[in-house]
């Protein structure tokens, strides 16, 4: 099955554009910044906390890096049900990280937060192609 996820193309101050989609975690909408250079799909601790279960949170002994950091701390969460359109995972294993230095540098150009990014590890199990032209995000489950 191909899905084609709109793509919103956010111009960072007249010196690129960066690519986002609408999601969902537990029936709540989220903001996912696509990172083909992203190793791994995380999501901001700070935001996501708020919409899923936190009693399971474990601390990921590897350190990650990415993101303007060299090495930062993170947590591993089960979330119980992660879409993109007609893609539904359920029971996903996910990395959360502290994203506030991006959320406010966004905020500082006035730019929509993110809840996290969409990595390679997603993009390539769903054979992620994006046409800039149509402004979409094609994806098959």
């Amino acid at each position: 099955m191909k899905v084609e996820i709109p793509i919103i193309l956010i111009s960072i101050e007249n010196d690129g554009f960066h690519l986002m989609i609408n999601a969902k975690v537990n029936g709540n909408k989220i903001n996912l910044l696509v990172d083909t250079g992203a190793s791994r799909t995380v999501f901001d601790s700070n935001r996501i906390k708020k919409i899923i279960n936190t009693d399971n949170l474990q601390k990921n002994e590897r350190l990650s890096a990415g993101l303007g950091t060299n090495t930062m701390e993170s947590e591993i969460a089960v979330i119980d049900k992660f879409a993109f359109s007609k893609i539904k995972i359920k029971k996903y294993n996910a990395v959360l990280i502290d994203m506030s230095h991006v959320n406010e540098m966004y905020e500082s150009i006035k730019l929509p937060q993110i809840d996290g990014v969409l990595g390679s590890d997603l993009l390539l199990k769903h054979k992620a192609i994006i046409d800039y032209k149509k402004r979409i995000l094609k994806l098959y489950a």
